[in-house]
């Protein structure tokens, strides 16, 4: 990313299974249209499994390394354990969301940066309220700047949008004006990235 440029953060909540991967997928797909590097940052509230068994990379930290990394001319993959005071109280509420936004250094060159979870957190946010799955929004309020959804948006007293209308879901990450403002037809978001880019 060009020195100077605007990096926009956007985490994507909502309840278990109400659709946040696949809008999340969606809006990757609209914003790589639009010659915007879009990141993703996901929260897990379980242990995962990272590495492939049995590959050098993992023999490696079941050895006990405090970290592995490994890279190819096109791709990179880093492991790191964390410990001691990076540790936080799973608990405790914002907690993982603020670890979250350590990681963002990690993309430097992306435009945009999407961070799946941290619904607990004040940070910029979109929520996903799905039909059969639940009927209103479980986020803090402070920086919900959208919900989406398949209910009737007139059941929401804030800006609310249908899965399907993509240029609302991108307004509410790539322009100040929120979820009313149209980055595909303003030009507002996609001039000033154009601009920039000649830079590059």
């Amino acid at each position: 990313m060009a020195s100077g440029r605007k990096q926009y953060v956007i985490a994507v909540c909502g309840r278990k299974n109400s659709g946040k991967t696949t809008l999340i997928e969606r809006m990757i797909r609209e914003l790589s249209e639009r010659g915007l590097k879009t990141a993703v940052i996901k929260h897990d509230g379980h242990d995962f499994t990272c590495d492939i068994p049995g590959t050098d990379s993992d023999r490696f930290m079941e050895a006990g390394a405090a970290g592995a990394a490994v890279y190819s001319s096109s791709q990179m993959f880093v492991r790191k354990r964390i410990s001691g005071t990076e540790q936080w109280d799973p608990g405790s509420p914002g907690a993982a969301g603020a670890f979250g936004m350590r990681l963002l250094p990690y993309f430097p060159d992306a435009d945009v940066v999407i961070i799946e979870g941290m619904k607990s957190s004040p940070v910029r946010k979109i929520e996903v309220v799905r039909r059969g799955v639940g009927t209103a929004p479980v986020s803090e309020p402070e920086g919900r700047v959208l919900i989406v959804t398949d209910l009737p948006k007139e059941s929401f007293q804030e800006p609310a949008a249908g899965f399907e209308e993509m240029e609302r879901i991108l307004g509410a990450v790539l322009e100040p004006g929120g979820a009313d403002a149209k980055p595909g037809r303003t030009g507002g978001a996609d001039k000033r990235l154009a601009g920039e880019n000649q830079d590059e």
